[in-house]
């Protein structure tokens, strides 16, 4: 029996880059994950009886607001609802199933890198049919829809159990619980040579993957330890947590320092890795050298050929605006496609989609292909292990002959979290209107050539996103963007992106620091960030 519950709306209801992302406690507000399940099926266009994917990174609430989910897909139309065992599916996992079984869409339960347990922070995303995150028409009618929703729909009966596999129905519609890994570790044996990893494994190399008891643990135990016999120890924290073990599931400098600290001893393995909470995003780690994301990006483009998945080449690089422009160095020299975009992984959906580019990436540790419409953690971890295996290198010799090649582009992200709001978007607006007058102007011996807040047209559909940063770009190629993070719960995290390119080989042995000191210190005067936010110094640096 379908029943109609009516519900009072929210006004905070505003999907981010990443969907809508709240401290748990907002989430659990009477009919507040309902009213946004909701707005979904009501401004999603769909056929009678299709197919919805709906899982999550396991983290707290994850499994209430499926069963919820579930039982309002059923109650609005839906015929079948896949969803992983326990709820449990990566966000590139899921991207993958709503591709392969030709569904509607799918709800993926998820805040991504942010911590979890009863006080942190829970999120609901829809992707559409191409697997990717709802364009903005689609979150911007949803959001509309939420701020005048009077009742939702659901199915009276409680759903079926989610931690059995096979298929079970509530009313009318099929609830289909598949194993969250099986699909996924298929397609990834389709594009990688597992023989050839598996014999470099075999040959005495060594590596560890740290799951940060996020969603990836089952995904890298069965690939790493099970198919490609790299040693049980291998895999750390595998077991998915609500709480992610009261760690913060973010690859990042800070929040992997044990693993980088076991990488950079002298009995270290040969190679490490980890991905986040919900599986999208990847830390590469050689033996004694931690890998930038977008020199990441660079070097698996650079080198995805070697893969059987892309051995045809690939047709163009996609990478958002404030990701370093090492990848633009690729294209140019390889004489293929470059689209710089904003930040956000739907932006890349459309590209993907038209066949213009087969590899992308961002700065925030996110690197993908055209194999999903995500960004994807264990991809880029197994596309630097087939380029290990066919090479033979270190990680590191990688990395110098690479910037042997192309040039060596400098570059670190600087974030300062839960910065006060009002003072964020104040540092931000005081940018905006200092542009026009700051082409011209001198800090030390940095010249800025030319300043603007960055827009971006589609070159698919004609769609315009405009105010996706501010970028002050210096004679000679240096650079500073300021931004404002759309994934947090708490204030505003202000991010800002320094970059330099030394194109000089004698030149590619510096400490990061010491290359950008100049650009570091002039983007504390140029934004004014110590005397509007209070902070001397960036909470991580990446």
């Amino acid at each position: 029996m379908i029943e109609t519950i009516a519900t009072k709306p929210y006004q905070d209801q505003k999907p981010g880059t990443s969907g809508l992302r709240k401290k748990v406690p907002h989430f659990q507000q009477p009919n507040y994950a309902q009213n946004f399940i909701q707005s979904i099926f009501d401004v999603v266009a769909k056929q009678e009886l299709e197919t919805l994917v709906i899982g999550g990174d396991g983290r707290f609430y994850n499994r209430e607001v499926i069963l919820t989910a579930i039982r309002m897909a059923a109650a609005n139309g839906y015929g079948r609802v896949i969803v992983g065992r326990n709820g449990i599916l990566s966000t590139p996992a899921a991207s993958n199933l709503i591709r392969q079984r030709g569904a509607a869409g799918g709800i993926i339960l998820s805040a991504s890198h942010n911590p979890g347990g009863p006080d942190g922070d829970f999120g609901i995303k829809y992707n559409i049919s191409n697997g990717g995150p709802a364009p903005e028409s689609i979150t911007s009618a949803i959001f509309e829809k939420t701020k005048s929703i009077s009742a939702y729909r659901i199915f009276s009966a409680p759903a079926p159990r989610i931690d059995e596999l096979g298929e079970k129905h509530l009313g009318d519609m099929v609830v289909e619980v598949v194993d969250p890994v099986a699909a996924y570790a298929e397609l990834m044996e389709s594009l990688f040579d597992f023989d050839k990893i598996r014999a470099l494994i075999a040959s005495g190399f060594t590596m560890r993957f740290d799951a940060m008891h996020a969603v990836t643990g089952p995904y890298a135990s069965e690939i790493f330890v099970n198919r490609l016999g790299a040693e049980k120890g291998s895999v750390v924290n595998a077991e998915p947590l609500e709480d992610f073990g009261g760690g913060h599931p973010d690859p990042n400098a800070v929040h992997a320092a044990t693993l980088i600290n076991h990488l950079m001893a002298p009995n270290g393995p040969a190679f490490g890795a980890a991905s986040d909470g919900d599986g999208d995003r990847n830390l590469i780690i050689g033996k004694g050298v931690v890998v930038s994301p977008s020199d990441s990006l660079a070097v698996l483009a650079a080198n995805a050929h070697l893969a059987p998945g892309y051995a045809r080449g690939i047709a163009g690089i996609a990478r958002s605006m404030p990701t370093s422009q090492a990848a633009d160095r690729v294209a140019q020299k390889r004489g293929i496609g470059m689209y710089e975009t904003p930040t956000g992984w739907k932006f890349f959906g459309n590209l993907l989609d038209a066949g213009k580019v087969t590899i992308c990436g961002e700065e925030s540790a996110g690197t993908g292909s055209d194999h999903v419409r995500e960004k994807d953690g264990l991809w880029a971890v197994l596309l630097w292990l087939n380029i290990l295996a066919e090479r033979r290198e270190s990680v590191a010799d990688i990395l110098k002959s690479h910037w042997a090649e192309f040039g060596r582009n400098y570059y670190q992200r600087h974030d300062f979290e839960e910065v006060d709001k009002d003072a964020a978007e104040g540092l931000m607006e005081s940018l905006r209107d200092r542009l026009a007058s700051m082409a011209g102007q001198r800090f030390g011996s940095l010249v800025v050539s030319e300043a603007d807040d960055f827009s971006y047209k589609d070159p698919v559909d004609g769609s315009v996103a405009t105010g996706q940063g501010v970028r002050i770009v210096f004679s000679g190629g240096g650079r500073i963007v300021f931004r404002l993070s759309g994934t947090g719960t708490a204030g505003a995290t202000l991010r800002v992106y320094i970059e330099r390119f030394e194109p000089d080989p004698a030149k590619h042995d510096l400490v990061p620091e010491e290359a950008l000191a100049e650009l570091i210190e002039t983007a504390d005067v140029i934004g004014e960030i110590k005397k509007r936010t209070g902070r001397t110094a960036p909470d991580v640096v990446t």
